[in-house]
């Protein structure tokens, strides 16, 4: 991969869904489909959205370890991000990734306690394309 900022973000801008990994409670690793990232800044730090009440902010709150992966289903291609999570609920951070349409996901607005902002930051990925596979740094 020649532009490893440029390859990553075409393909983590261009998907509508991605999927999150997490670790559960009993210690195995659960997969959700999520929309894409409302924000990313380069290809270390990606903005999503989500239910406060979900399992998945329970149980990044007991082990932050994630993955975010993006599918490029067209060339059959792909990038799995290996990171941390935060999840966010400062007025600030709900504030910065809300969305007209949002309301029908959380009925209460932008200030719904059922409402929070997962901050996933990137240490690591890999990178698969026509039948290969190869590691990177984020910096």
């Amino acid at each position: 991969m020649k532009d490893v900022q440029k390859t990553v973000g075409l393909i983590s801008d261009k998907q509508k869904v991605c999927y999150i990994s997490y670790i559960d409670e009993n210690g195995f690793p659960q997969v959700r489909a999520m929309l894409s990232p409302r924000e990313r800044e380069g290809i270390k730090t990606f903005y999503l959205s989500t239910n406060t009440s979900s399992k998945k902010v329970d149980c990044f709150r007991a082990n932050p370890n994630a993955c975010l992966y993006f599918v490029d289903k067209r060339f059959y291609r792909g990038v799995c991000l290996t990171g941390k999570v935060e999840i966010l609920e400062t007025a600030e951070a709900k504030e910065r990734l809300w969305r007209i349409g949002d309301k029908m996901y959380y009925s209460k607005g932008v200030t719904d306690p059922d409402y929070c902002v997962i901050k996933f930051t990137a240490e690591k990925g890999r990178y698969y394309s026509s039948f290969k596979s190869e590691n990177f740094d984020i910096e």
